[in-house]
Order: structure tokens, then C-alpha cells, then sequence
């Protein structure tokens, strides 16, 4: 995989662990090229953008939205839970990769962002296999009422525009959800932090 790649799919697929949300009790919305497409040169930061552009593009054409690509993947398990959703155009197909939390395990689906249709089969790993900080933030999920979807919601308000990807990060010893959201050409952070989510 490249550098440019890379620094995509850290931004687009935004490897978070885990989710909790509340109404947020603060949001963040950021605005700008964002930390993961800056690079050393002008080369590549110019590859990194056109990459981008691409992604963006194949995003909105699409006809699947990320809440509806959730609801798909969660519907594969009565009562799981989505811990992570981003958008990938850089396939033949696009698609939208989720991960939903069921009977602890982490069950990765791939689901077709024009059809809905899911890609290829299931495949789960067992939460007990994960690290420290991502069963922690696995935890917190249970201990909340609210739903990823819930946070896609506040992002896509807050940011004017259609979520991309979306997760949990822990910033700062506070868990926060991080939505990637694109509102016109800009690309847009939203970090919510759920109420009561500080000492989880």
C-alpha cells in the first residue's frame, strides 16, 4: 500500500475500537485539510489531496448513506451495536467497512454503497483477542444508551454536510466520538463528547 494510501485510509477509515454517545455535552467541528494529509512534500501532499478528491467523489455518488450502511450491518445480529463505519472508494466497488459489536465479538462486514448489498461473507474476532484500550472503550459502549448512529446524526447538523466515517478516539484520557463529515469541497472533524463519558 502507498504513503498516500495510507494516510487515506487513516483518515477515511479512521481506526477507532469502540463507540459511546449521549447528546453531546460539546462538539468540535474542525475544518481544514486534516493532520493525516499533511505530508513532508509538495509532491505528495499533492497526491494525498487528489486521492481525496476521488474518495469524496465516489462518496457522493453513491446511494447508500452511512446510517443506512450500519442499520444493514446491524440488522446481521439482532441487538449488535456499529463500533466503527467508513466509507471506501478505492476498490472496484465502493463500500462502506462497519464494525458492529455482538456477543463479544467484533463482526466486520463489507457492504456495497450503491446496492447495500453485503460483500463477501462475515468475519468476527473474539473481544478477549483485542488490546487493553479496545476492550475498555468496548466496555463503555454497554454502559450507554446511545448509538453511533445517534453521533452520525449531531455530526451531519453540526457540520452541514454527510458523515464519511465515524468512530470512537480517546483524546486526552476522554473518550470522544470522531465523525469525519464532508460539508461542501471541506472535509470536517466533529469530535462529541458524551456526557459522562470521562470517567469511563
Amino acid at each position: 500500500m502507498t504513503t498516500a494510501k495510507r494516510r487515506i485510509s487513516r483518515l477515511l477509515a479512521i481506526a477507532l475500537p469502540a463507540l459511546l454517545l449521549a447528546v453531546p455535552a460539546r462538539a468540535t467541528v474542525t475544518t481544514g485539510t486534516p493532520t493525516a494529509l499533511h505530508s513532508d512534500t509538495d509532491g505528495e501532499a499533492q497526491a494525498d489531496r487528489q486521492a481525496v478528491s476521488r474518495e469524496i467523489e465516489r462518496f457522493r455518488t453513491s446511494s447508500i448513506s452511512i446510517s443506512q450502511a450500519m442499520a444493514i450491518a446491524e440488522a446481521r445480529h439482532a441487538g449488535a451495536t456499529t463500533a466503527d463505519v467508513s466509507f471506501d472508494g478505492a476498490a472496484g466497488v465502493p463500500v462502506y467497512r462497519v464494525k458492529t459489536l455482538h456477543n463479544d465479538r467484533i463482526w466486520r462486514h463489507t457492504i456495497n454503497a450503491t446496492t447495500g448489498e453485503l460483500v463477501g461473507g462475515e468475519a468476527a474476532l473474539p473481544v478477549a483477542e483485542l488490546d487493553l484500550d479496545d476492550r475498555s472503550n468496548l466496555a463503555a459502549l454497554g454502559a450507554i444508551r446511545h448509538r453511533l448512529a445517534d453521533a452520525v446524526h449531531v455530526a451531519e447538523r453540526a457540520a452541514s454536510g454527510k458523515a464519511i466515517s465515524g468512530g470512537l478516539v480517546r483524546e486526552g484520557g476522554r473518550l470522544n466520538f470522531a465523525i469525519v463529515v464532508i460539508s461542501g469541497d471541506d472535509l470536517k472533524e466533529v469530535l462529541l463528547e458524551p456526557p459522562g463519558a470521562r470517567g469511563k
